[in-house]
């Protein structure tokens, strides 16, 4: 059997918040109360989650709305940090976690992209020499001037994506974005990422259109009730994921 070389690997991962249990009306209310009720509940996301995505390969995550699936890839982009267990990256992530999600949206286009870049870890020069490309591929055109709160969502999602694909990324999280958009761009975008694929890059994709996941990815995973049940083919998870809707 071909030796696979792990690109993300989660080993018994917890993921968890903590939500505020019981209200307080005043601080006189609170003091009074010290001791009385539990303030904060610790609400688990994600349990016991083991998963292991190869170098280069092209991994689907499938389930309802609430069932985990974007909070792992904010967990996997180090937004937030497992309650146990161990996450491993063996590259360096480019993530596109939905609409607004890095950006400054008091800043304007531009601003951003020179902040996001700079983030990136690329130079002023570097910078200066990508930014006619990142602003060419976004088509917003004067837009890139306004500041990002007066930006539609589909402005937004061009302006995350274009920066997310300036340099060739090892690792890319998609969670949705590429649904957002006209028509046009968004199979500009899907061209873009096959283009990132057959580069070698490793790709986790989040997405309701199943077209899409099956076009891009050969393996996925059924991420349901915040745990993975099952990992295979997109085929077998599709049929696993459509059975979900059907009780």
């Amino acid at each position: 059997m071909e030796n696979l070389q792990p690109m993300i690997r989660l080993t018994d991962v917890d993921i968890c918040f903590y939500i505020q249990e019981n209200g307080f009306v005043s601080m006189k209310d609170f003091l009074l109360n010290l001791g009385k009720y539990k303030l904060l509940q610790k609400s688990f996301v994600l349990k016991n989650v083991n998963l292991q995505i190869n170098k280069g390969e092209s991994f689907a995550l499938l389930g309802k709305n609430g069932s985990g699936k974007s909070t792992l890839l904010r967990a996997l982009s180090g937004i937030i940090m497992p309650e146990k267990g161990k996450i491993e990256l063996f590259g360096a992530v480019a993530p596109l976690l939905g609409l607004g999600v890095g950006l400054e949206h008091e800043l304007t286009g531009i601003e951003n992209i020179r902040l996001c870049c700079a983030l990136m870890g690329m130079t002023k020069a570097e910078i200066k020499k990508r930014l006619p490309e990142i602003i060419d591929f976004s088509e917003l055109g004067e837009a890139v001037n306004w500041q990002v709160k007066r930006y539609s969502t589909g402005m937004m999602s061009r302006l995350s994506f274009s920066i997310a694909i300036i340099k060739q990324p090892e690792i890319l999280l998609i969670d949705e974005v590429l649904s957002v958009g006209d028509i046009g761009f968004q199979q500009k975008c899907l061209k873009k990422v096959m283009e990132i694929k057959e580069n070698g890059a490793t790709i986790i994709f989040v997405s309701h259109n199943f077209d899409e996941v099956s076009h891009m990815c050969t393996r996925a995973a059924l991420v349901n009730h915040g745990t993975v049940e099952f990992v295979g083919t997109v085929e077998e998870v599709g049929e696993k994921y459509r059975q979900l809707f059907e009780h």
